[in-house]
C-alpha cells in the first residue's frame, strides 16, 4: 500500500476511522473486500483526525452496516486456477417500524493461484468470513450500531523466486509445499453511536476491540559454498495483536456574523498489545540442478525471538472549517498526541519504556473561481508512533513529517466531467523499512517525496464514461546512518504510474444492461537495491470486462492482464516476484 511514495504498511490502515495496529514483523491487516461499503483514501497528512495518520495519507475501509432499504444478495465466483467463491449480504428490518436493523454478510473461498512449484503442486488460499451488524434507532436522533467480524485465512507462503547466484531469476521456490504455510485469523466487535444535539450539533463515539493473530511457517535461503546448492533456514514465527480503540467526537456548525465554522473537537484511545515469537533451525539443502520438494522439514525448536510490545495513545483534536466568503474558504485544525510503549524482549528478559509527544497543525485555503474551479493550498504535519523492533531488539522511534501541498479542482455545475491537479512536497523523519541484506526491519532518517498527481473524470458522450490517473514521483533518502542510501531512491517505489479505464453502454431497446469495459494500467522503473544499481524495467498491462444487469441478475466476466504479459513486479530481498498472469472472473449476482 505506496501513498505518495511512502509505505502505509504500519501506519496507514483504518477501518471505519479507527486505526488498525499491524503486528511486530508479518502480521498484517485482513480485509475481505465484500464487507465494504467503500474504500476512502486520505491523501496527505490526516493527522489532525487521525493520530497514526501517514504523511503519505490513510486509508480507511469502511464496513457494511444495517439500512432501511432490504438487501438480499447470493454471488458466486468462478474463476482462473481454480478460483470457487460463494458470498452471501442479507438485511433489513427486523421490527414493523424500522427501529432495529439487521445485516449479515458471510464469504467462503477456495483459490488456487498461478505459482506453483517445480513438482506440480499448486499454492493456494481458503478463506471463511462473516460478518453481522445491528443497528437500533430509538428516534430520529439517535442510533446505535453494533458490528462484528470473524475471519479465517490459510493460504501457501513463500511464493517467490530465489534468485540465483549470477543475479538472475530462478523458476525454484523458496518455499516447500510440505512446510511453507500461513494461518492467520481477525477477529473483532464494537459500536457507532451517533446523537444529533440541538443547535445542530451532532456527537459520535465508535469503539472497537479486535484480535489478530497468525501462525506463519516458512524458509530462508541463501547461497553459502555452492553457487548450485541452496542453504535453507526452516522458520516458525507466531504472532498477536490485541487491540481497544475508541473515538469520541462532536461537531456542529456556528455563524460570526457573515463567516461560518464548521467545528470539530475530539478525543481519542488506543491501546494494543503485540506479541512475536520466532523459532529456527537449519534444514534439507535444496540442489537447484534437481530440486527435489516435499521432504519432511522438522519443526524449529531454537527459540531466537519472544518480543512483546505494548503501547498506548490518546490525543486531542480540533478542527475549524471557515466559509470565509462565498468565495473563500480556510481549515485549521491542531492535534496532540501522547504515546507510550512497553517492549518486553522476554527471551532475554529485558525490557524498555518510551513515551513520545507532538502537537501537529494543519491550515488550508481554497478559493471557488465560479465556474467550477477550484485552486488549493496546504500545509500539514504528521505523528506515526511505529510498532516494531529492529534486529537488536529496540522499539523504534515513532516518525514525523509534513508536507506542503498546492492543487486545483474543476467540477463545473450541471457538467458530467471532473478534473483535480496537485503538486506536493513531504518529508519523513525515522522511516521504517527492511534491510536487503539481513531482511530484517530497520529505520533510517530521512525521505523526502516530491510529485505530481492528475485525476480527470468524463462522460464523453451518454454511453461512454473515461476514468483516467497519472502519478510522478521523486522519492529520495535525504539522511541515513548508510551513507551509500543517501540521493537515492527506496526499492520498489515507481517512479511513474498511470491508469486509464473507459466504460460503454450499449444503447438499444433489445441491449439495455450490456456494457463493456477496457483500461491499461502502467508501472514505472522500480530500483532492486538500495545502491540503485539494479531495476525492473516498467510494464503496461490491459485489462476489460463485460457486465449485463438484467432484473434481478447481475453478470460480469473481468480479465486482468489480457495479453498476458510476463513480468516481475519487484526484486529484492534475494528474491524475485513474478507479476500477475491473465486471470479470467465470472461473476454471477442475483438479488431477491
Amino acid at each position: 500500500m505506496i501513498l505518495r511514495g511512502f509505505d502505509g504498511w504500519y501506519t496507514s490502515s483504518y477501518r471505519d476511522g479507527l486505526a488498525q495496529n499491524v503486528g511486530i514483523t508479518f502480521l498484517g491487516v485482513q480485509t475481505e473486500v465484500y464487507g465494504l461499503e467503500r474504500l476512502e483514501v486520505l491523501r496527505g497528512p490526516s493527522s489532525v483526525l487521525f493520530g497514526k495518520g501517514d504523511v503519505g495519507g490513510v486509508v480507511n475501509r469502511v464496513s457494511k452496516t444495517p439500512s432501511a432499504d432490504a438487501v438480499r444478495e447470493v454471488a458466486l465466483q468462478l474463476g482462473s486456477y481454480g478460483r470457487q467463491q460463494l458470498a452471501v449480504d442479507v438485511g433489513g428490518a427486523l421490527d414493523g417500524n424500522g427501529k432495529l436493523l439487521y445485516r449479515l454478510v458471510g464469504v467462503g473461498l477456495d483459490n488456487g493461484t498461478q505459482e506453483q512449484y517445480p513438482n506440480g503442486v499448486r499454492m493456494d488460499q481458503k478463506r471463511q468470513y462473516l460478518a453481522p451488524s445491528l443497528r437500533w434507532q430509538p428516534s430520529a436522533q439517535t442510533s446505535l450500531t453494533v458490528l462484528a467480524e470473524y475471519l479465517r485465512d490459510d493460504a501457501s507462503d513463500d511464493v517467490q523466486f530465489v534468485t540465483a547466484a549470477d543475479g538472475l531469476p530462478s523458476r525454484i521456490k523458496e518455499g516447500d509445499p510440505s512446510y511453507s504455510r500461513i494461518k492467520t485469523g481477525s477477529d473483532s466487535i464494537g459500536y457507532q453511536f451517533e446523537h444529533r444535539l440541538d443547535a445542530g450539533w451532532r456527537l459520535q463515539q465508535k469503539l472497537r476491540y479486535a484480535r489478530r493473530t497468525s501462525d506463519k511457517h516458512h524458509i530462508l535461503s541463501f547461497f553459502d559454498t555452492s553457487p548450485s546448492i541452496l542453504e535453507r533456514q526452516a522458520r516458525h514465527d507466531v504472532e498477536s495483536v490485541r487491540e481497544t480503540a475508541v473515538d469520541t467526537s462532536v461537531q456542529g456548525l456556528v455563524h460570526t456574523g457573515s463567516v461560518a465554522h464548521g467545528l470539530l473537537f475530539g478525543l481519542d484511545w488506543d491501546r494494543s498489545r503485540a506479541t512475536w515469537r520466532r523459532a529456527q533451525n537449519m534444514t534439507t539443502p535444496l540442489d537447484m540442478d534437481n530440486p527435489v520438494y516435499g521432504i519432511a522439514i522438522a519443526e524449529p525448536t531454537t527459540q531466537v525471538a519472544d518480543t512483546q510490545l505494548t503501547s498506548t495513545q490518546w490525543g486531542l483534536y480540533a478542527q475549524d472549517q471557515i466559509r470565509l466568503s462565498p468565495h473563500w474558504g480556510l481549515t485549521l485544525g491542531a492535534r496532540h498526541d501522547r504515546v507510550r510503549s512497553d517492549n518486553a524482549d522476554r527471551l532475554n528478559a529485558a525490557q524498555t519504556l518510551q513515551t513520545d509527544s507532538a502537537t501537529t497543525a494543519r491550515i488550508g485555503v481554497n478559493y471557488l473561481v465560479g465556474n467550477g474551479w477550484a485552486p488549493y493550498a496546504s500545509y500539514a504535519e504528521s505523528f506515526v508512533p511505529n510498532v516494531g523492533v529492529d534486529a537488536a531488539g529496540k522499539a523504534f522511534q515513532p516518525s514525523q513529517g509534513r508536507q506542503l501541498e498546492l492543487g486545483v479542482k474543476y467540477l463545473p455545475e450541471g457538467a458530467p466531467v471532473s478534473f483535480a491537479a496537485a503538486v506536493f512536497n513531504l518529508e519523513k523523519t525515522d522511516v521504517v523499512t527492511y534491510d536487503p541484506t539481513s531482511y530484517e526491519a530497520r529505520q533510517i532518517g530521512k525521505l523526502r517525496s516530491r510529485g505530481l498527481e492528475l485525476e480527470a473524470k468524463a462522460s464523453l458522450s451518454p454511453q461512454l464514461r473515461l476514468t483516467a490517473a497519472f502519478t510522478a514521483l521523486d522519492l529520495k533518502v535525504l539522511s541515513s546512518a548508510d551513507p551509500a542510501e543517501v540521493g537515492k531512491t527506496p526499492i520498489l517505489t515507481p517512479e511513474r504510474t498511470a491508469s486509464v479505464w473507459l466504460d460503454y453502454a450499449v444503447a438499444g431497446e433489445g441491449w439495455r444492461g450490456l456494457s463493456f469495459g477496457a483500461g491499461l494500467r502502467h508501472v514505472g522503473k522500480r530500483w532492486n537495491d538500495a545502491a540503485n544499481t539494479g531495476s525492473e524495467p516498467a510494464y503496461t498491462l490491459a485489462d476489460a470486462a463485460v457486465r449485463f444487469d438484467t432484473g434481478p441478475w447481475r453478470l460480469a466476466l473481468n480479465v486482468s492482464n489480457l495479453f498476458d504479459k510476463q513480468y516481475y513486479s519487484g526484486h529484492a530481498y534475494g528474491s524475485y516476484f513474478r507479476g500477475a498472469e491473465r486471470s479470467v472472473l465470472l461473476t454471477a449476482k442475483y438479488r431477491f
